[in-house]
Formats: structure tokens, sequence, C-alpha cells
């Protein structure tokens, strides 16, 4: 539940199109609702924080998932489960048929309704590489979902670096710039040497051996020589759309 849904409920109430008993009633169940032997799911995260709760997928059975998506979709919210294999996606949708798959994001998204655009500006996703695209997409889907517009750039990695700077004027034109590398995670670091934006640093466990799974880009990109870079952990693309959200969003 949102601000909003809040402030409707209590027009509501004061017009009479609803009694006191059923605004009651809906607000008891507010701050968190126990799914027993699976969840405590925060209603109140909403009216906290302007995001509803998000389901971290891995660890949970599809089972699980399908139940935490219907009680966050049945609040009012869109609800987003990341990290979700096929196999489970395939039972969840079968439980939950208003459940979408997003295949190379590994989102399901539970009633998604009309974009609104919550934003001040648009929020670039910027790859190093074709192999960083799964991560670009769990932070398109999760930025859609909160209601920003977005602009991929993609596959501009200082190995040509060339094509980074062929799109910097679009970097420039967001409002935030989330910047996505593997390897040795060197992209985000030009970047913000070059954009007057917040830039989110997103290391990816693409690449081979002394890269140890995405650790050498992390380190790479918390010892940026570029001041004010904002790093999230390995294959972060939820985080990243997160903190992106909060800079990005219209008070």
């Amino acid at each position: 539940m949102d601000p909003a849904r809040v402030k409707a409920l209590l027009g509501d109430v004061a017009a009479g199109r609803t009694t006191v008993d059923a605004a009651v009633d809906e607000l008891r169940a507010l701050p968190f609702r126990e799914l027993a032997g699976v969840a405590t799911v925060d209603h109140h995260r909403g009216l906290r924080l302007g995001f509803p709760e998000v389901v971290y997928g891995e660890g949970k059975t599809a089972d699980d998932i399908a139940a935490i998506v219907v009680e966050v979709s049945g609040r009012g919210h869109a609800a987003l489960a990341t990290r979700v294999d096929a196999t489970k996606a395939e039972r969840v949708v079968a439980l939950v048929p208003s459940a979408r798959y997003e295949a190379r994001a590994r989102c399901l998204v539970v009633g998604e309704g009309p974009f609104q655009d919550r934003g001040k500006g648009v929020v670039a996703i910027v790859t190093a590489g074709t192999s960083d695209a799964p991560v670009a997409e769990e932070a398109a889907v999760t930025l859609r979902l909160y209601g920003h517009r977005t602009e991929r750039i993609t596959d501009v990695g200082v190995a040509g670096v060339h094509r980074t700077l062929a799109r910097v004027d679009a970097m420039r034109a967001a409002e935030v710039v989330i910047v996505i590398a593997g390897m040795e995670g060197a992209l985000p670091s030009l970047v913000a040497g070059l954009v007057d934006r917040p830039v989110i640093a997103v290391p990816t466990s693409v690449g081979y051996g002394a890269s140890f799974g995405g650790l050498a880009a992390l380190l790479g990109m918390m010892a940026s020589c570029a001041p004010g870079v904002t790093v999230v952990n390995i294959d972060n693309g939820f985080g990243a759309a997160h903190a992106a959200a909060v800079m990005n969003r219209r008070r």
C-alpha cells in the first residue's frame, strides 16, 4: 500500500463510499501479513519507502514465490520477483496465470498496469558488452515497474573506447546513468569522467578466471579514480535500478 492508496481510502470513508469497518479491515493488513511457513510480507514498505517489497526468487520454491506475488499484487501493487529460473517460472505461471516471465532478466511480474511516469528524467542503462545484457534486463524491468523511463546503450566497453565516446551525449541527457561491466570493470570510471550525472556501477560475473566471478570488476569500481561513483553488488541489476529510481523520482 502506498500513500496514494491510503489517501484514496480515507477519502472514500469521508465521502461515505466506504464504511469505517471496511477501512479498518483493509488497514489491519497494512503493516505486514504472515503467510504461514512461507514469508512475512511487508505491506508497509510502499508507504514508508515509496516502493513495494520485491521477492528474491533464489532459495524459494515456485509455490512460495506464487504465494508471495499473489499477496503483494492483491494489495494494489505490481509484484516483482527477481532471480527466478525458467523451471520455477513455468510452475509459477501455471499457478498465477496473470504472471509474466521475462526470461533474459529472470524476473516474474504480476499485476503490472499502464506505465505511469514517476521520474524526473530518463535512466540510461549502459553495458560494456553483450554478455552483460541479463543484468541490464533486470535493471530495466525493475525501473519500468517503478515508473521510470530508460534508454539502453549497449556494447560500448573500453576495448573500443570510440564506441563509448559516440554515445556520451545520450548519457549526458539522462538523469542517472547505470553502467554495467564485467572483466576489469573499467567502464564506470570512464563514464563518470565524462558526464555530470550520478553514475551507478554494476560489476558482473562476466570474464575469464582472474576476474574471480566479478570480484575484480567490483574492486576496480570501488577503487575508481572518478569521484562519486556508486557501486552495487556483483550482478545486482535490481539494486542499481532501485538506487536510480530513488535518485530520479519526483518528490
